[in-house]
């Protein structure tokens, strides 16, 4: 055969870690018709485009009431300000997790108190929670990280014990469920995210805050309007936190799509475990899992890869055109500006561990079961050259167990190295 003639070698197509174009291909018409809407009707900031989002929010999460504002971080914000927290208050939440979530405890001028995670969900450990709260513990903020629930009953139960408010952080589970029941309705309020990758996106930032508390409601559509009622009139100092009404619209084309797109995210899951499984990768990599009671939306599918791995497969993936990011690289405890809160290296053993090995793997809707499969392939490729080049021993999902026992909390312990000011 002539040169010539020869077949080109096959290209590898990209893998994306986020890809919107079908979903807004199929949504195309709604969209569209929904955006046109807002323009035709000029009115831009709240309105009844808004109202009727903000209906179908609480619908769907199963609250009585949402309160759409202009991101998920100012949903947490508001929410904590509607609790009239401040200075001298602590708030436990989650140190694995994106920024928001402590940062907005800290411009209400309260302090973040953390505890740990649990190893295998990612969610704050109720056991450690239970050990940090003091006489100044206002609020509990549970994160329902990468889609998947925190463990609700027993933190309910704790908060009811102190009479302390749950916040839920369900920036990245919107419909997740808990024993049949939706993320947003399982706490005092509950905070949205509606960032454009998120499973439930919005063209731009936009956030959401449910409640089934009618004074917190209200009060939460003063506090995101300067703390105006009547106009005009402030009663307090709020936000300037409003959704856009064309936000608000795609919101709401999009919604009927959210089972559908979750379903999807949902097979992907169980995909993954099938491949991961196939290829015999259990001695190095430690899959992401779904409790019992726990309907999981996949926002992010993240394994644990041993430390000493997990950048150079990032990089490998990388190199192989397969989208690979790390959620979250360093603890809230360990981020710089919150050093004056004392903690150590060490004070939180597992979320440290955690932000060493963990990877997250293209989830969304519109993964097909061939690049699934070349993600894993890629993976397990990565290790079957590892075990050649080297004789040391990689550490399995057993390790996971061993980090947790290594690093046992006394029933008596004290809150792990923080100031007490």
């Amino acid at each position: 055969m002539a040169q010539s003639d020869v077949a080109p070698a096959s290209v590898k197509q990209p893998v994306r870690f986020v890809d919107l174009t079908n979903q807004h291909t199929l949504a195309k018409s709604e969209l569209q018709t929904a955006i046109l809407r807002v323009l035709n009707s000029q009115q831009f900031i709240l309105g009844s485009e808004v109202e009727q989002c903000e209906h179908s929010i609480a619908s769907h999460s199963g609250a009585e009431y949402a309160i759409g504002c202009a991101s998920g971080t100012d949903a947490l914000l508001l929410s904590l300000m509607a609790l009239e927290l401040g200075p001298g208050d602590e708030v436990i939440t989650s140190p694995y997790s994106f920024f928001a979530t402590a940062s907005s405890i800290w411009r209400t001028g309260a302090q973040p108190v953390f505890a740990d995670i649990e190893p295998d969900t990612f969610n704050l450990d109720p056991k450690s929670v239970e050990s940090v709260i003091s006489p100044r513990t206002r609020a509990i903020v549970p994160v329902h990280l990468f889609g998947h629930c925190a463990d609700m009953d027993t933190l309910n139960t704790l908060a009811s014990a102190h009479q302390i408010p749950i916040i839920e952080d369900a920036a990245q589970a919107f419909s997740a469920e808990y024993h049949n029941r939706r993320a947003g309705s399982l706490g005092t309020l509950g905070a949205f995210s509606f960032f454009p990758t998120k499973n439930l996106g919005a063209m731009g930032d936009a956030g959401a805050i449910t409640t089934s508390d009618a004074t917190l409601a209200k009060r939460l559509q003063r506090l995101r309007v300067h703390g105006m009622e009547p106009k005009y009139y402030h009663s307090e100092v709020g936000l300037n936190s409003r959704l856009d009404a064309i936000q608000a619209a795609v919101i709401s084309a999009k919604l009927p799509f959210i089972e559908t797109w979750t379903q999807s995210r949902r097979d992907n899951a169980e995909q993954y475990h099938q491949l991961f499984r196939t290829h015999e990768t259990s001695p190095y990599i430690t899959l992401p899992l779904e409790k019992p009671g726990c309907r999981h939306v996949w926002n992010q599918y993240v394994i644990r890869v041993p430390q000493d791995h997990r950048d150079t497969l990032k990089d490998h993936l990388h190199n192989e055109g397969i989208g690979c990011e790390i959620y979250y690289p360093i603890p809230l405890h360990r981020q710089p500006c919150f050093s004056k809160l004392g903690y150590r290296e060490g004070s939180l053993p597992i979320s440290e561990q955690t932000a060493k090995e963990s990877l997250a793997l293209p989830i969304h809707p519109d993964l097909t079961i061939d690049q699934q499969d070349r993600v894993v392939s890629e993976i397990a490729a990565y290790f079957d050259r590892i075990q050649k080049q080297s004789r040391n021993v990689l550490r399995g999902p057993a390790y996971l167990r061993r980090v947790q026992e290594s690093h046992p909390v006394p029933e008596n312990e004290t809150p792990p190295s923080r100031s007490q000011g």
